[in-house]
């Protein structure tokens, strides 16, 4: 009995600290204008294995992008040091607090893959940084766009970014050596403002459904709750058409025309996003080819959504890593600072450069193209385009 006391305690102290991050959602309402400010500050966090590679290309793209706003310091970009996995084992430390002030005091940010240890890679057991910023920053609502033009799919996935198994990841209870538990975590204030987030994506871009994912014929309390919520936001967005479908019917059949049809919006839990959203840009082309935003009220992050490559790092093939994947998370900034022109224009560039004309291969050999070249091909088109 005195283990099961010591677990409920411990699941007692869980509850609570959920009510306090409830109450601090209700009071997370200041939204940042980008319009107003005189200087919008980038942070740039290059990241760990092939992140400081891509990263270098995928700045060369943005100041071809936005040279004025640089020169004239209307836009700022400022590289924030102690990210590293070497700096955060030193530290002992997944987001270091004096990192994390510095990460502060940007607008928005731009973070190549970083290192989260496992078990038996000889690094300390450091909860993932990711997860970190995500929490510190509130950065409530990851989208993710997924363009497959031959099966006619252009969805963006709204996956819920705190919540569901992800919160408590590294708190769960080992009650004793025959019994471990875990959670899932559901609140009404998460689940509805990710799915705002998806009907106002929906609105203003013309888009005529929202497709809720979900187990919930099995997990009922949290992804019925889930549910319950979208579709009640949902009810302000009459024009809308709202649909579900399960995830590993999703998983499985998302490229069936009949099972996807429809679908143009897509509101996930947590970790259902994060499967899902991976087989999707398998699809599109590889996780190399596809870019997350992870958006808050005041604060968002911009990242590739593939790993480190420790591979191409362990072969001398860094600098053959397709920066695509960063160099459209710039896109995505670009365009939620408020040039969304600028990432019309890089769009266009990038499906010249990797599908239609398609003048330089990127396949992480070296008898292909490097990052670089890749790079000074795709600033070719962008120039090109600009004359016309």
């Amino acid at each position: 009995m005195g283990e099961v006391r010591v677990a409920q305690e411990k699941f007692g102290e869980l509850i609570q600290s959920e009510f306090t991050r409830i109450e601090r959602m209700k009071r997370d309402t200041e939204v940042t204008d980008f319009s107003r400010l005189n200087k919008i500050i980038i942070g740039i966090l290059p990241g760990d294995g092939i992140g400081p590679l891509i990263m270098k290309q995928a700045i060369r793209v943005v100041k071809e992008l936005v040279p004025k706003e640089i020169q004239d310091g209307k836009i700022e970009l400022r590289e924030i040091e102690g990210m590293t996995i070497e700096n955060r084992v030193a530290k002992n430390e997944s987001l270091p607090a004096d990192v994390f002030e510095e990460i502060k005091k940007c607008h928005v940010l731009v973070k190549g893959p970083m290192v989260t240890p496992r078990a038996g890679d000889g690094l300390p057991n450091l909860v993932s940084a990711n997860s970190l910023l995500r929490r510190q920053l509130e950065l409530f609502a990851a989208v993710r766009p997924i363009k497959i033009p031959d099966k006619n799919i252009d969805w963006t996935f709204f996956r819920e970014n705190i919540e569901g198994e992800y919160i408590w990841g590294n708190k769960g209870i080992q009650v004793n050596e025959d019994l471990a538990v875990d959670f899932k975590v559901q609140t009404r204030q998460g689940s509805e403002r990710i799915a705002r987030a998806a009907f106002e994506f929906a609105r203003k871009n013309g888009k005529k459904n929202v497709t809720i994912v979900t187990k919930a014929n099995i997990v009922k309390l949290a992804d019925g709750n889930f549910i319950k919520a979208v579709r009640k936001v949902g009810e302000e967005y009459p024009e809308i058409e709202i649909q579900e479908r399960l995830v590993d019917a999703m998983c499985a059949k998302m490229l069936d025309p009949e099972f996807n049809e429809g679908i143009e919006v897509v509101v996930l839990p947590n970790l259902y996003g994060d499967i899902v959203t991976d087989i999707a840009a398998e699809h599109q082309g590889g996780l190399g080819t596809a870019s997350s935003s992870n958006i808050g009220n005041r604060y968002a992050l911009f990242e590739a959504i593939h790993g480190t490559a420790p591979y191409l790092i362990s072969h001398n093939r860094g600098e053959y890593a397709d920066p695509c994947s960063l160099i459209r998370a710039m896109g995505m900034m670009l365009a939620h600072i408020g040039y969304s022109d600028k990432k019309e224009l890089l769009d266009k560039a990038l499906d010249i450069c990797t599908i239609t004309e398609r003048k330089i291969v990127l396949t992480t050999f070296r008898e292909d193209a490097s990052s670089e070249e890749f790079t000074d091909y795709l600033l070719d088109t962008i120039q090109k385009m600009k004359q016309e």
